[in-house]
């Protein structure tokens, strides 16, 4: 299933909607030196993805299906807003499978508070429409005889009369709350010694990124009331979730904002924005780092020594510069810049869907004058200022609706991969070019 249709205005309140600074100086040039026009272009290049994370779960045996009895877990971690769904053979059907009705599973009450203990009653049968029903059994004939249905959920009885016991008196989902925003969700077979008595197949899991209130896929798995799709009939006929998985996980990946850029011209001095191994200073980055909030920042570095000019560029509408997203391409800032030899620039943007994470110049940033793509001089830092969450499941984080909770640490280059996930290279998130 494709990505929802992300209209270009739904994160602007996400991150502050600053308008555009310049910063200027009396002595912008020295006498003498000759100016030379640059314009520079920041684009956000990412090649989103809708999913967070996501992942398999099987039995222990031989097949390795869940028999009666039997339980299975998987561990996420989620913000409020988001769900988790997950999907599974009824293994002695023709083409059933148990599901959550899609957005998936709530993780969160009204109150913001993880939610905790049996959800059973979110579990759902679903008829593939791909086989006519037999009865339910371990005499089931697989395949069987071939249908051309949509998906409709099994309520009672199925399209052929055969009656079922509710979905969650079949299979028990139960909730943990770990802490930090994860979560373990379990699943028992507990249709031992019903009418419905069937082991599940190994199955697939998802959670799905969540922007400005929206769930940018709410139905990762399956669409009820329409043709099944995405490898989800290899599952629910013979309980191959091979297939599904394949399809979920080129949609898995990452998906951020970036933050208006802020663009700073300097000559003399070290890269006045930050400097690795020390502190924030306490000037703004951590405003940039965590809220996206360039403001502070530009006003700090316009009083510094050295620094020339100070640019904060929101993109047009949206503020943020949102990535590719389908077939609509990523947001672009530019700035025209009037520069001359042994002026430096750099750049500073947060990472959206973090805690207090920006890419930034690396070192002293580079020679202003110079003309072409920039981007392998950009490399991704953590402000030391919050405790760090899985980017884009964190509930804590601010673009996600959270406050975050305080460290004190020195800046430092984000590892790749690191304890939460693999990023793209830098310069496939972050286009940055000099004309």
């Amino acid at each position: 299933m494709i990505m929802n249709t992300i209209r270009l205005g739904w994160i602007a309140a996400a991150l502050l909607p600053l308008t555009f600074i310049a910063c200027n100086k009396d002595d912008d040039n020295n006498p003498g030196e000759s100016t030379q026009k640059r314009t520079i272009t920041v684009e956000n290049v990412l090649n989103s993805r809708s999913l967070v994370e996501s992942g398999t779960y099987k039995g222990e045996g031989t097949p390795p299906v869940i028999l009666p009895g039997q339980s299975v877990s998987f561990h996420f971690s989620a913000s409020v807003g988001q769900t988790v769904t997950f999907a599974s053979m009824y293994g002695w059907s023709n083409d059933l499978f148990f599901a959550p009705a899609n957005p998936g599973i709530a993780l969160y009450n009204e109150k913001k508070e993880p939610i905790e203990g049996d959800v059973s009653a979110q579990v759902k049968l679903w008829d593939n429409g791909t086989r006519i029903n037999q009865k339910p059994g371990a005499t089931v004939n697989h395949p069987g005889v071939a249908d051309t249905k949509d998906i409709t959920e099994v309520n009672g009885a199925d399209a052929q009369g055969n009656t079922y016991l509710p979905a969650s008196s079949l299979v028990k989902a139960t909730l943990k709350y770990d802490g930090d925003s994860y979560f373990t969700l379990t699943l028992t077979n507990t249709s031992g010694g019903t009418a419905n008595e069937t082991p599940l197949s190994p199955g697939v899991w998802a959670v799905s990124y969540i922007a400005g209130g929206q769930l940018l896929n709410d139905a990762p798995l399956y669409k009820a009331g329409q043709a099944t799709a995405n490898g989800l009939t290899a599952l629910a006929e013979s309980g191959d979730n091979s297939q599904l998985y394949d399809y979920v996980k080129d949609n898995t990946g990452i998906f951020t904002p970036l933050s208006p850029v802020l663009v700073v011209v300097y000559n003399g001095v070290d890269n006045p924005i930050y400097k690795t191994g020390e502190n924030d200073r306490g000037q703004g980055l951590k405003n940039l780092a965590q809220q996206g909030d360039a403001s502070i920042l530009a006003a700090a570095l316009e009083k510094l020594n050295g620094v020339k000019k100070v640019y904060v560029l929101p993109a047009p509408s949206s503020k943020v510069l949102l990535p590719v997203i389908g077939n609509q391409a990523g947001g672009v800032v530019s700035q025209d810049l009037d520069v001359v030899k042994g002026d430096r620039l750099a750049i500073a943007t947060m990472y959206g869907f973090s805690n207090d994470w920006f890419f930034a110049s690396a070192d002293n940033g580079v020679d202003a004058t110079q003309t072409g793509d920039i981007s392998t001089s950009i490399k991704l830092f953590d402000d030391g200022t919050a405790i760090d969450q899985f980017p884009g499941a964190g509930n804590a984080q601010f673009n996600l609706g959270g406050s975050t909770s305080a460290e004190n640490k020195p800046i430092s280059e984000i590892p790749n991969p690191n304890a939460f996930t693999t990023l793209p290279a830098i310069n496939n998130i972050v286009k940055v070019t000099i004309k």
